[in-house]
Formats: structure tokens, C-alpha cells, sequence
């Protein structure tokens, strides 16, 4: 369990990174890392607590990273 757990949070982070550096958002390095952390913890444990999500963990940490940054509209707001 703890293994999957830092895998998640490396994958996110990555995810976070890599939005942010090709463009896809404009939140911030920091902020975008947040998201995508914070999303993947709660597809993490949704999946611990009801069972349902992929068959892979990495697939989990993926698909939750990009719906977490593209269902918090932190890039609309006005600078």
C-alpha cells in the first residue's frame, strides 16, 4: 500500500510538471503540482474505500492528475 501511495504522488507531481511546462495550464508550477497530488489522493483512496477505478495504479494516479487539473478552473481567473 505504501509503495502504490509515493508511486501516485510521483506520478502526479510529474503529471503537475509537465502540464504546466508544455502549457496546458497556467496555474504555476507549485499550484499545478498541488492539484494533481490532491486529486490523485482522492482517486487514491476513493479507490481503497469502494474498489472501483483501472486495474493499474499508475493509470489511477494518470487519469485523476489531468481531471483534476482540468475540473479546477484555476487558470481562468484574472491575473
Amino acid at each position: 500500500m505504501f509503495p502504490t501511495l509515493m508511486g501516485t504522488v510521483i506520478i502526479a507531481g510529474i503529471i503537475g510538471y509537465a502540464s504546466e511546462k508544455s502549457g496546458f495550464t497556467r496555474n504555476g508550477y507549485v499550484q499545478s503540482i498541488i492539484i494533481c497530488v490532491g486529486g490523485a489522493f482522492l482517486f487514491y483512496f476513493v479507490r481503497l474505500m469502494f474498489g472501483f477505478g483501472f486495474s493499474s495504479p499508475g493509470l489511477n494516479a494518470i487519469v485523476s492528475s489531468i481531471g483534476a487539473l482540468i475540473i479546477v478552473p484555476t487558470h481562468y481567473r484574472k491575473r
